[in-house]
């Protein structure tokens, strides 16, 4: 009976280490296939300044994900769809859309094969999942920025719930990379606020906010929003936050009132000027860049050339129109090119 025995507690040994050794490994929610979500996004170029004065961009898309597999050793096969329309004030006006396939790694949290469009990065992290296990200030990573928890009960707003919020991961991230492309070379310093579904880890919405600009004063504000539209998994209600209290400012006696308004007018005025003046020298605008900017998520297509710059446009022919002086004919007055020797008309030789 001892063998049994014995046999019997190694069985029952591997039953109960077999559950814990997967929580070990895993800890949060892992990927399972038919988990999907679906977004609205919208892209913002706002805020030009120098040879941007005046320009933007306008960019919505409606965007889709969705786990179709998950392998033993955890890595996840997805895929996903996006469509939308593009303009700016120079008046391109275009749809466009987009589909494909990838994997990622559910422990490692990065792309292993293909990405979702995302060009720009070496070995980059995902964007739309992360450890939903992490307490409040750990760090992790998405694309390639820190981010840190900032908190992990944070309202969001969204319309379909009934509270009109629901409860997120609340993650933040700054960072900064030189701009070189179609735009020009600037400085590129951006915010990124993330919020992550606490049950699963996927992703529930983002702000993301970067501003540009150089040493000759051009610069723009790009600005990169994203809300879950549909989940296949259940977000939790949560009620509103509670408003800001803020108390009034001491009242001014009305001579200050008076001259403080006086003041903003004048500037405003002396602003608005300087601005047309610039605007009015200010060279052609670039073309929109022909690969998207890191750090922008998800990325998308280049619109096609605008054909902005004077190297852009077909060379002009030049055609030289020679005029040929004409005079009356002494015998018949028929009008005869000075050149000639005799008179089409009558014969009569040109004296």
């Amino acid at each position: 009976m001892r063998p049994v025995l014995a046999g019997l507690a190694v069985v029952l040994a591997v039953l109960f280490w077999i559950p814990t050794a997967a929580v070990a490994t895993s800890g949060h929610y892992l990927p399972v296939a038919g988990d999907q979500f679906a977004y609205a996004e919208t892209i913002t170029v706002t805020n030009g300044q120098g040879n941007y004065t005046g320009y933007s961009e306008n960019s919505h898309y409606s965007g889709s994900m969705s786990i179709t597999a998950v392998a033993p050793n955890e890595t996840a096969a997805a895929t996903y769809r996006a469509s939308g329309t593009y303009q700016n004030s120079l008046g391109a006006d275009y749809p466009w859309s987009e589909s494909g396939s990838f994997t990622f790694s559910a422990t490692s949290f990065h792309y292993v094969t293909g990405t979702d469009n995302q060009t720009g990065y070496v070995n980059p992290y995902v964007w739309f999942y992360m450890n939903n296990t992490l307490p409040r200030g750990a760090s992790f990573a998405l694309l390639n920025t820190e981010m840190t928890v900032v908190g992990t009960a944070v309202p969001f707003p969204m319309a379909s719930s009934s509270t009109g919020y629901v409860a997120t991961i609340f993650a933040e991230g700054n960072g900064s990379y030189l701009r070189s492309d179609s735009y020009g070379t600037f400085t590129a310093t951006y915010n990124w606020k993330t919020y992550f579904d606490p049950g699963t880890g996927y992703i529930v919405g983002y702000v993301y906010t970067e501003t540009d600009s150089n040493s000759a004063g051009d610069g723009f504000t790009y600005t990169d929003t994203l809300s879950d539209t549909g989940t296949s998994f259940a977000l939790s209600p949560v009620a509103a936050p509670p408003a800001p209290t803020t108390s009034g400012p001491a009242s001014l006696p009305g001579p200050l009132i008076a001259v403080g308004l006086g003041v903003v007018l004048v500037v405003a005025v002396v602003a608005i000027l300087i601005a047309v003046r610039r605007r009015r020298a200010r060279p052609v605008l670039p073309r929109h860049p022909t690969s998207p900017a890191p750090h922008t998520m998800p990325t998308y297509a280049p619109p096609p050339p605008l054909n902005l710059t004077p190297r852009d446009q077909p060379p002009v022919q030049q055609v030289v129109v020679r005029e040929v002086v004409k005079v009356p004919c002494a015998y018949c007055g028929t009008l005869i090119d000075s050149t000639a020797t005799r008179c089409p008309s009558c014969g009569a030789a040109r004296t």
